[in-house]
């Protein structure tokens, strides 16, 4: 398997990615494998049993999958002094994924015309979908219509402004509010558990499609009517959403989180409603994802939105 490469945006270095669970990723998504039995299989089991996904969900809980913490924690580096609570208090390695941080680990710009990096992760950032020449490989889209599984809503997004966020095992899972606004109900599109690792994406970038969602509204002022799509991936069943619809919620505010897998977040911004940072595009167009931290800068409102 080809190294996966990103930049860290607080060091503007390139590092190189630590998988987790490599090895089977390379076997159900690794290229010359489509024809194999075994990985059919496997990929039915991973991806397409609910059962399996809410059985090996409830294993993550159990008390003793906490003796596999710190040995994570080391392999990984996991930045421990961000955490609110010390290691020895976490109950199951599931308890360990969805952990919160000290508030002071994260800070935000409080400019009401500047949107933050709801999540930890790595990030494509793209100024108009229907210019871009695809999302993980050039040429490979996937339908907006079917992601949305609404005809209009993606007629109101096909020229409109696309992040795309890939959250590894290791990342702090809790996403929120790129900026300030209110949150409608959420509505839930039901799928398949996939990967959302490149690997898995550059032979089916369909996936974003085709895994469980949940898509919710976020209506603002100065950036109009956001959609914030939360994305299931492989052992990742659950997605938990922790806020109050039809309330106006601050900008940084928790709006939910993933329970155990690597997971994937999709925001939509209206046409010409936001300005992406300069460094964030550039990344992009050189071919890569940047790492990214939740509270860091996205970009500027254009004045041009129009709130609902």
């Amino acid at each position: 398997m080809e190294p996966i490469v990103y930049i860290d945006r607080t060091t503007s270095a390139k590092k190189i990615e630590k998988v987790y669970g490599e090895k089977w990723l390379t076997r159900l998504y690794g290229e010359g494998c489509s024809s194999s039995l075994s990985r059919r299989g496997l990929l039915a089991l991973a991806a397409k049993s609910s059962c399996f996904s809410r059985l090996y969900g409830l294993w993550q809980k159990l008390p003793w999958t906490a003796a596999r913490i710190k040995p994570f924690i080391a392999k990984y580096d996991v930045d421990v002094s961000e955490f609110l609570l010390p290691v020895e208090r976490f109950t199951s390695f599931n308890d360990f994924f969805v952990r919160k941080l000290k508030p002071e680990s994260r800070t935000f710009d409080p400019r009401d015309d500047v949107a933050i990096i709801p999540a930890d992760g790595r990030y494509l950032f793209f100024d108009n979908i229907s210019s871009c020449d695809g999302f993980i490989v050039k040429g490979k889209k996937f339908c907006l219509k079917e992601f949305l599984g609404n005809e209009l809503l993606a007629k109101e997004y096909q020229q409109g402004s696309m992040v795309i966020a890939r959250l590894c095992p290791s990342d702090y899972h809790r996403f929120h509010l790129p900026c300030s606004g209110t949150l409608d109900e959420h509505s839930l599109i039901n799928g398949y558990l996939y990967s959302v690792n490149p690997i898995a994406l550059k032979q089916n970038i369909d996936i974003f499609s085709q895994n469980k969602r949940t898509i919710t509204a976020l209506q603002t002022k100065l950036f109009g009517k956001v959609l914030y799509v939360a994305v299931g991936a492989t052992n990742v069943g659950s997605i938990t959403h922790t806020y109050m619809p039809d309330q106006h919620c601050k900008k940084g505010s928790e709006m939910g989180y993933f329970s155990f897998g690597g997971s994937s977040l999709v925001l939509l911004f209206p046409q010409g409603s936001i300005n992406f940072d300069a460094d964030l595009l550039a990344a992009m167009h050189d071919g890569y994802e940047i790492k990214c931290l939740m509270g860091q800068s996205m970009g500027r409102s254009s004045g041009q939105a129009k709130s609902k």
